[in-house]
């Protein structure tokens, strides 16, 4: 056998030496790769939850949504059936006094 050669033999012995002699070391390395993985963890999810968002993108979303809006017509048909009617009249205060009530 050369001295330059490598069979599976070597390759399986050289391995073996190496994880006997970390196994010496095994809870520290268990230790150091699950406190890597929760500091990962826990700057990604610091990084994610505080976006940095620019001004124009929001100034931008806030002109994209549409402002709501009523008839007139509509807006003085109502006006005036509150006024002519007391059931009306009580539905548009319990609206004021509660809104997501139905």
């Amino acid at each position: 056998m050369k001295s330059g050669s490598i069979n599976l033999q070597s390759v399986k012995r050289v391995i073996g030496k190496f994880m006997a002699s970390l196994k010496k070391y095994s809870t520290v390395l268990v230790f150091l790769i699950f406190t890597g993985v929760y500091g990962y963890l826990i700057i990604q999810i610091n990084t994610l939850s505080n976006p940095a968002v620019e001004d124009e993108a929001v100034e931008a979303e806030a002109k994209a949504v549409p402002t709501p809006r009523i008839d007139e017509d509509a807006a003085a048909k109502l006006e005036s059936l509150k006024d002519n009617s007391v059931n009306v009249q009580t539905l548009f205060e319990q609206g004021r006094t509660n809104p997501f009530e139905e």
